[in-house]
């Protein structure tokens, strides 16, 4: 495992063998990656092929990392690769210095394919299959959450080498998408597994928790930072050294958050200043996802069908259906509480009349739809675009061929400034 001033690594110039062989478009001095798009639905309306797509801005990469860096002095970001694991954005993330939260043997193969060292990745799994954790051995990943008895006894016999992190129960009612439900072991039973680990002659070095992704407000790091203390606490009364806090994520990572996450970062470190001071020689980590890639990413997609209706009372509703959806890039919208509008490509006057609007994907499916409730859009047609920004989290990695449709097209970009530090390090 890395020591705090070795997990802080500065960018290094990346070998070339390593890069990915998916093309790359590099930015002109003037553009952005928001012409890019309507750029490309430009083209895309003049060919009459107007299939849905994304591009992927990677300069948000190192612009988040640099971010969080300031903001957490004392935390070493592990990305966390099941949030989106395109090869482009693993390989950016790796070359700027960024440690790796994998949750399986594919994801373990991904990252130590770009050159990265065992030591940085943790496999933050709480259950995890035996093939997956004989392979982590083989390769001298040594980092490893659990959650249960069980668990130890799987790692004691595949695995008695691995130092390990109990994950605690965090509520996280305060989130978008709970964990709690599915990991994490109750305090109570915290001190009873520390025992156990120690019987098995396991060497348990720190605590983590999970507050839930998209999380709403910094007390719940507090709270869960607290509790840590007492599992630390625990761990020591049991024999184990405890050295490594991992905070997990749930860090929001929407364009404009920066505001939340300050809030949660001044949080985050006044309880670490209060439970972990600096000079006792805790480790601390996070698990970041959203907060690297959400709005990394930008989708367009393209109205391929169109519905209108009277409701009583002569109130006119329209049903959109797009080239995109659920089994698309749109997998998490249907859970997200309040709509994120998009943007509409298209000369409207400076005040459009808006009507209640239904949007759904393209499958024969009625459970393709984009949000559980309506949203408020003025009338467009048939090829028309609709952008919806933020879409980097959760979305690539979660599409399907479901009906045949096609996994959607990403273009990524980087500006010169970006694929120079990528060639030639600081």
């Amino acid at each position: 495992m890395n020591t705090p001033s070795e997990g802080r690594r500065e960018p290094q110039g990346a070998t070339k063998s390593l890069w990915p062989s998916e093309p790359i478009i590099t930015l002109g001095p003037e553009a952005s990656a928001r012409q890019l798009v309507l750029k490309k639905i430009q083209e895309l309306s003049i060919s009459g092929c107007q299939d849905a797509f994304m591009v992927a801005n990677l300069d948000v990469l190192a612009i988040r990392h640099r971010t969080f860096l300031q903001a957490l002095p004392r935390v070493q970001p592990f990305y966390a690769v099941k949030c989106n694991n395109r090869p482009w954005v693993l390989f950016v993330l790796a070359a700027l210095g960024t440690s790796f939260d994998c949750a399986s043997q594919g994801e373990m193969e991904q990252v130590l394919g770009l050159g990265v060292a065992p030591s940085r990745i943790i496999f933050a799994n709480p259950c995890k299959a035996v093939s997956h954790i004989q392979y982590a051995a083989r390769c001298g990943v040594q980092l490893m959450t659990f959650d249960s008895e069980e668990e130890l006894t799987k790692l004691a016999r595949h695995y008695p080498g691995a130092r390990l992190v109990l994950r605690i129960q965090t509520p996280d009612s305060q989130s978008t998408f709970r964990l709690d439900t599915k990991f994490g072991a109750p305090l109570e039973a915290c001190g009873h597994l520390l025992q156990v680990a120690r019987e098995l002659g396991l060497a348990v070095v720190g605590a983590s928790f999970h507050v839930g992704s998209e999380c709403q407000t910094s007390q719940s790091y507090e709270r869960a930072i607290a509790d840590c203390h007492r599992v630390f606490e625990m761990g020591c009364k049991a024999g184990h050294h405890m050295s490594l806090l991992d905070l997990g994520g749930g860090f929001p990572g929407f364009e404009g958050s920066e505001a939340k996450f300050e809030e949660m970062a001044r949080a985050i470190n006044a309880a670490l200043a209060q439970y972990f001071p600096e000079g006792t020689g805790v480790e601390v980590i996070a698990e970041p996802g959203r907060f690297f890639v959400e709005s990394m990413c930008t989708a367009a997609v393209n109205i391929i069908g169109k519905k209108a209706s009277l409701e009583p009372g002569g109130h006119k509703k329209l049903t959109y259906y797009l080239n995109d959806g659920y089994y698309g890039v749109f997998r998490a919208f249907p859970r997200i509480p309040v709509p994120r509008i998009p943007i509409v490509v298209k000369e409207l006057p400076s005040e459009p009349r808006l009507f209640p609007c239904t949007l759904y994907g393209p499958t024969c499916d009625a459970f393709d739809r984009l949000y559980a409730t309506e949203v408020q859009l003025p009338e467009l047609d048939v090829g028309d675009w609709l952008v919806f920004p933020d879409m980097g989290a959760y979305s690539s990695c979660m599409c399907s061929t479901f009906n045949g449709f096609p996994i959607t097209t990403i273009y990524d970009a980087m500006s010169p400034q970006l694929r120079s530090l990528l060639e030639t390090g600081p």
